[in-house]
């Protein structure tokens, strides 16, 4: 497709998930054992024919940048098509001026180069599928200066509290953008994903940063709704946003259901992600392994029970996993009970035996260490 080119977000201010965004953006980080988040958005924009992909990152972009490589394992066009990792000069989390503006404005001769007349919008910490095409396909025909994805839910009390909201009309005119205090259970969550032509984001980008050093795309869109004709779409399908430490756990955990994993993968729309060459998981003749997702190369010796194994894990004879989200190359040692916890990845469990946490709330062990 050459009517658009792709922008992928980093994750804002409003957005920290402990201890695991220590060490790296919230899009990279490891999910459902074989994925980082970013490939979500990047596979949507591939599998909708965008091969002109900005992705941008503000902190500690090491392994962002390792995951993304040249993007070719995103199947982007090799002739025509690049993926472009653009970096924001105000680079803190918490720093009020580091916005998705800024990053815009840091960038701005890159974008005015894009030759697509349209540009799509997209969030690094959300994971759903969605075909863009058909997303811009329908923003031309409705005539719409804007048009957003939002998804309905029915627990905005509880869950997406960091997400901003829309209130929208009955020709789903989006009226206000505004956050979601967790004073209503049904909201319309806004999925931060856009489409518009590049000539009004520049307009918009440039105009944000004129009115305020501290705005965000999402406050300016807010300001304009009165002005410009913002339509709003309905997202139907898995979603999740990952703005802390539990909705990133319980992510993961929901999609050890296959019924949930079915809404959100598709053999016809294909998630993308950087692979190394490994063995196939070993289960020895004492392990047992129940309603988990166990990926490549590891070694299976004890038992797991609902839980996600990244690559290359180490599960010795003895060793009980419940519950778990485990990343890549993780040693759980013998006889060790580990449950409700996620563990970052080059941790190893061999000392302590029972390591467990409230289900209320999950335990984190961070990265590297041994307990």
């Amino acid at each position: 497709m050459n009517k658009a080119f792709g922008i992928v977000n980093f994750a804002g201010n409003h957005i920290h998930v402990d201890g695991l965004q220590e060490y790296r953006p919230v899009g990279a980080l490891s999910f459902l054992g074989r994925y980082r988040i970013i490939d979500f958005p990047i596979s949507n924009m591939s599998n909708s024919g965008i091969d002109n992909i900005q992705v941008y990152v503000r902190r500690k972009p090491r392994s962002l940048t390792e995951h993304l490589g040249t993007g070719r394992h995103y199947n982007i066009n090799s002739k025509r098509g690049k993926l472009s990792i653009m970096y924001a000069e105000e680079g803190q989390i918490g720093n009020i001026y580091s916005t998705d503006i800024a990053a815009y404005i840091d960038n701005l001769d890159c974008i005015e180069r894009m030759s697509q007349p349209y540009v799509v919008i997209a969030p690094s910490y959300m994971i759903y599928t969605a075909d863009y095409s058909e997303f811009i396909d329908a923003h031309v025909e409705s005539g719409a200066d804007i048009s957003m994805m939002y998804h309905s839910v029915d627990n905005a009390k509880e869950a997406f509290l960091s997400c901003d909201t829309l209130n929208i009309n009955k020709q789903k005119g989006v009226l206000s953008i505004e956050p979601n205090r967790g004073n209503a259970k049904n909201r319309n969550i806004s999925m931060d994903t856009y489409v518009m032509t590049k000539e009004l984001f520049l307009e918009l980008v440039n105009k944000a940063h004129k009115t305020s050093s501290m705005y965000t795309f999402a406050d300016i869109l807010d300001e304009e709704c009165e002005e410009l004709d913002i339509r709003a779409v309905p997202h139907r399908g898995f979603f999740a946003a990952i703005t802390d430490f539990k909705s990133y756990y319980d992510a993961n955990m929901s999609l050890i259901d296959l019924k949930n994993a079915m809404n959100l993968f598709d053999d016809e729309w294909p998630v993308y992600t950087r692979t190394n060459d490994s063995c196939p998981t070993q289960y020895f003749a004492d392990s047992k392994v129940t309603s988990s997702v166990i990926s490549n190369g590891c070694l299976i010796d004890g038992e797991i029970e609902n839980s996600i194994i990244g690559r290359g894990c180490v599960i010795k004879p003895g060793a009980v996993v419940k519950n778990c989200v485990i990343s890549a190359d993780v040693v759980i040692g013998k006889d060790v009970h580990v449950e409700n916890m996620m563990v970052d990845k080059h941790a190893k469990l061999i000392r302590g035996k029972r390591i467990i946490a409230s289900p209320e709330k999950p335990g984190y062990i961070k990265r590297g260490d041994t307990l």
